[in-house]
């Protein structure tokens, strides 16, 4: 006949194995886990630190002058299938081409008014620049923003510039707006850019979308943003009097 005692001594011990088992095998687990995740930290330690090595080689490596376009959709290149097909990316292509020390940055926002300009450009001047290329008030026109406003955003602007390196040169480009914006506004516009220019003596383009703007053949559907064949001219009215400034 079974013994009930030692039928329950029997399975106290299985089971007392088992559990003895299975603590084995979370503990066995768990230094693995641990195991792995520390090579996993050493192997991301490790890749950060060749990351920031990186990064600050090629800080300490690049002496380039910089040009930057503070503008707004005709900087940004909008409707183009390649921002490097907008003026700015055209000129640095000029710049590279003849060996020129300079890198252009472009800072040009779609839709950006000269007031969205004054709000961003303590930001925009953290960063050194060599040449500054105010390329704003086209929107302010369309919008039919008061000119005295127009005027003060950018003269504003430019004092912020200069108050943060005075030997920054600063190319104002001009605009002109569509004569339905009424011949008294339209002229008074035109002035704001030639008047600014005179008076805080810095240079001129005197009107950015010469020989492009009313074109159609030059403009995308809207009639307002220049296609990539457009921008080649823009570049080339910028480039008329960014050339011998660094050159």
């Amino acid at each position: 006949m079974l013994n009930p005692k030692n039928n329950l001594l029997r399975f106290n011990y299985l089971v007392n194995s088992k559990n003895v088992f299975l603590k084995l095998c979370y503990f066995f687990s768990f230094l693995l886990l641990f195991s792995c995740g520390s090579d996993t930290a050493k192997k991301e330690s490790k890749t950060d630190d060749s990351k920031v090595k990186t990064i600050s080689e090629s800080s300490e490596n690049s002496s380039s002058k910089k040009i930057i376009f503070f503008g707004d959709s005709l900087s940004a290149g909008y409707g183009l299938d390649d921002v490097n097909d907008a003026f700015p990316g055209i000129i640095q292509t000029k710049i590279d081409s003849l060996g020129l020390d300079y890198t252009v940055v472009n800072s040009g926002v779609s839709g950006e008014t000269t007031a969205g300009g004054k709000n961003r450009i303590d930001w925009v001047l953290n960063e050194k620049f060599d040449v500054f290329v105010l390329e704003l008030g086209a929107n302010d026109g369309l919008r039919g923003i008061p000119l005295s406003e127009t005027r003060k955003n950018l003269q504003l602007i430019i004092d912020a510039v200069l108050k943060k390196n005075a030997t920054t040169k600063i190319i104002l480009a001009g605009m002109q707006l569509p004569p339905n914006m009424g011949i008294d506004y339209t002229s008074s516009f035109k002035s704001i850019f030639p008047d600014l220019a005179k008076k805080n003596d810095v240079y001129l383009v005197p009107f950015l979308l010469e020989n492009v703007g009313g074109v159609s053949k030059l403009n995308q559907a809207d009639g307002i943003h220049p296609t990539a064949e457009g921008h080649k001219i823009l570049a080339q009215n910028v480039w008329t009097v960014l050339k011998p400034i660094i050159d």
